[in-house]
């Protein structure tokens, strides 16, 4: 700690806008290293920003498309660039190509500590230092239970993942054993704080005697959610079933419209949410999360001990998210959508099951995930100073020749 405050660092956090979850895990570690006492200045920069417009477009609004209308292509793409090690300098080339403001950027930043919640930067600040451009390794963080082939890189100064397997896949890949911490993937550290269900229930003004399923569609959406929503409510149990519909105003006035027919009507309490920031006192609330197994949502409900339905996984990562939770038995899986409330009420008449979920869920559980990433990295020495960059040689070499040219004179004279 004392060598923190002697030399506290200057950090960059690095992420990419494609999908929400990258950005959601850097914002966490952004909370837990600003005002650390081991830090003197902390920026978060989405990467995208400093790129190409075609650039850009292919890693959001191409990445958006393929999940809207086309997953099966995105998990065939997936699966193709799934192989470790391979035509890693094309796709290098094509990032640099696109990304000359970053690069001059973060050269111009010169930070202490990168920290990578996407693979992009990741690999572009890794160029940067075997080309001493930079003093640093980048750390990454993988934001998904697999680690993909494009999040390796052969010059890093650690590797954060939410498995065990994962960690011992990355071994077996060349990654130094030494070098791969199991920390989860870094959720927001208002998940540190303990919330019973009871006290959840009263703060949302929820019903407190009653199963509660909590409706999350993820940042891109899991389809029309009054579909999702009418299938629910052929639920015929006492339940309440609380929908976040996002910033969509659109959604929220409609199910607002819904909730007003059908309360007080059956045994279904709906309850519509808009926009929130409280989706971990949600989650406290909750006895199971409906929606789809996005990395940062996976670790949010685990560290709530929040079991899961995971509903219609996007091919790719999704998909690889639901094979792990599926398997960890902290989830259960429906494909066709007429079957989830039945599905869901044979795990409420369970209750034995429910309870055994949920106790799995310890097993993969990291309320401190941004925490063991800052703490580790900041307990890590200092690195050695910057390297100069080629403006400074210039300054030193032009300065150097005058002084050898005034050396030379007086020797003549």
């Amino acid at each position: 700690m004392d060598e923190q405050i002697q030399n506290p660092r200057r950090v960059l956090i690095l992420s990419a806008s494609a999908g929400a979850g990258h950005v959601r895990a850097a914002e966490a570690l952004l909370k837990v290293f600003d005002g650390h006492s081991g830090v003197s200045e902390v920026a978060h920069w989405d990467m995208l920003k400093y790129t190409t417009k075609i650039f850009r477009h292919i890693y959001s609004q191409v990445y958006l498309d393929l999940i809207n209308h086309a997953p099966t292509m995105l998990g065939i793409l997936y699966d193709t660039l799934d192989k470790p090690w391979q035509k890693e300098k094309a796709r290098l080339a094509f990032e640099k190509f696109n990304a000359g403001p970053f690069l001059k950027a973060v050269t111009k930043f010169a930070p202490d500590l990168i920290v990578c919640t996407h693979f992009t930067p990741a690999a572009l600040t890794a160029w940067l230092y075997e080309n001493k451009r930079l003093s640093v390794k980048p750390a990454i963080v993988v934001t998904d239970f697999d680690c993909h082939a494009t999040w390796l890189t052969h010059t890093y100064l650690y590797y954060f993942v939410i498995l065990d397997e994962t960690r011992e896949h990355l071994i077996r890949l060349g990654i130094d054993p030494a070098r791969i911490c199991v920390s989860g993937i870094p959720i927001d550290p208002v998940f540190m704080k303990p919330k019973t269900q009871k006290e959840s229930r009263r703060h949302l003004e929820l019903r407190e005697d009653l199963f509660t399923i909590l409706v999350s569609a993820g940042g891109n959406g899991v389809g029309p959610m009054e579909m999702l929503v009418a299938e629910l409510l052929q639920i015929n149990r006492p339940v309440q079933i609380v929908v976040i519909a996002g910033r969509s105003v659109e959604l929220k006035t409609r199910l607002d419209e819904l909730a007003a027919q059908v309360n007080g009507q059956g045994p279904v309490r709906l309850v519509p949410v808009g926009y929130t920031n409280q989706m971990d006192e949600y989650m406290a609330a909750a006895d199971i999360l409906l929606g789809k197994p996005g990395g940062m949502t996976s670790g949010e409900a685990m560290a709530r001990n929040l079991p899961m339905c995971i509903f219609n996984p996007i091919p790719g990562q999704e998909e690889r998210n639901s094979d792990h939770l599926l398997e960890l038995g902290t989830a259960i899986r429906c494909n066709n959508l007429p079957t989830t409330a039945y599905k869901l009420q044979l795990l409420m008449d369970d209750p034995k099951r429910l309870a055994m979920m949920r106790q799995n869920t310890a097993k993969i559980a990291h309320p401190d995930s941004a925490k063991t990433i800052v703490d580790t990295l900041l307990n890590m020495p200092s690195p050695r100073p910057p390297h100069k960059r080629r403006g400074n040689i210039g300054k030193r070499l032009r300065v150097g020749g005058r002084l050898l040219g005034a050396r030379m004179l007086n020797r003549v004279k």
